[in-house]
C-alpha cells in the first residue's frame, strides 16, 4: 500500500489568497482547499500547488546572488507569446536573465510574490516515418 497519496509544491508568501488566484488563472484551475494560512489550487492538467502564509517571506532574488533561487516552476506551453500575455495580465512580470539570439524555447518570469517560474515550449514531435 502506498503511504504517500499525493504531493504538491508549496510556495511561502505573505498573501496566499492573492498568489493562489494568480496561479489558478494561469493554470485554468480551481481552488481546492483553503484555510487561514494555506490555499491549494489544482490546475486543469492536474498539477497541484499550495500557498502558505509566511509574514516574513522574502521573494527570491534570482538571478542575483543575494537570497538567490531556492526553487522555480516550469510550465509547458504551445505559444510563448500568448502565455506571456496571460502571465502579465494576471500580474506576473518577465525576468530578463540573459540576451539570446535566435528563437527562444523558454522565458523566465516572476509571480506577483516574486517566485520565479519558466514557460517552456512543448517539445515538438516529429511525425512517424513509414
Amino acid at each position: 500500500m502506498t503511504v504517500v497519496k499525493a504531493g504538491m509544491v508549496v510556495l511561502d508568501c505573505t498573501e496566499p489568497e492573492e498568489l493562489a488566484e494568480f496561479y489558478r488563472g494561469l493554470l485554468d484551475g480551481e481552488r481546492t482547499a483553503a484555510s487561514a494560512n494555506l490555499v491549494e489550487v489544482r490546475g486543469a492538467d492536474g498539477v497541484r500547488l499550495a500557498f502558505r502564509r509566511d509574514i516574513n517571506a522574502t521573494p527570491p532574488s534570482w538571478p542575483r546572488p543575494e537570497n538567490s533561487l531556492q526553487l522555480h516552476l516550469d510550465f509547458l506551453v504551445h505559444d510563448l507569446d500568448e502565455a506571456e500575455r496571460r502571465v502579465v495580465s494576471l500580474g506576473g512580470r518577465p525576468i530578463e536573465t540573459r540576451t539570446t539570439t535566435g528563437p527562444q524555447e523558454h522565458r523566465a518570469y516572476a509571480d506577483p510574490a516574486g517566485h520565479s517560474f519558466t514557460l517552456r515550449l512543448l517539445p515538438r514531435t516529429a511525425p512517424k516515418q513509414g
